[in-house]
């Protein structure tokens, strides 16, 4: 299996638009046209495309100097395609995103924002090592990677 990250691009962002989750997890991540779109808005926020195999099969964003903070990195969507969960995709390309992240010569701090409800995203990013930090003002719980600066809220 051959995961990616490529570029958001005007040639492949249909893609990625109306990419799904199942209907259960839908509640959980606001949708892949509305993170496209606030790329195109806020030039800190960075979509990226997952490639498995050379077909998309899942979509991320993360913020460049998170409020405002240069240096602070954080993802705030991380989804796999509903047919392509289970697979070990998102594992791999969150393997690949955090290699992305660490080789940044600015990076110090990687957070992570998530449901609270969102069990399965605690274990999966607990698996990476990152450690919960509180719940910010709009309910959503924030993890820091360990051993980057502490995270929010």
């Amino acid at each position: 299996m051959d995961v990616i990250l490529q570029d958001i691009t005007e040639d492949n962002f249909e893609d990625f638009m109306n990419m799904e989750l199942p209907e259960h997890q839908r509640e959980l991540l606001a949708s892949n046209a509305f993170s496209i779109a606030q790329s195109r808005f806020y030039p800190d926020y960075i979509p990226r495309a997952v490639y498995c195999d050379g077909a998309p099969a899942g979509f991320l964003l993360y913020v460049r100097d998170a409020d405002d903070v240069p240096g602070d990195y954080a993802i705030c969507r991380f989804m796999v395609d509903h047919a392509r969960q289970g697979q070990g995709i998102g594992r791999r390309a969150m393997a690949l995103l955090l290699d992305e992240l660490r080789a940044l010569p600015d990076m110090r701090r990687v957070t992570i924002c998530y449901h609270t409800r969102n069990e399965q995203a605690k274990r999966f990013y607990a698996g990476f090592g990152f450690v919960e930090t509180g719940i910010d003002e709009s309910g959503e719980m924030w993890a820091a990677l360990r051993g980057s600066a502490a995270g929010r809220p």
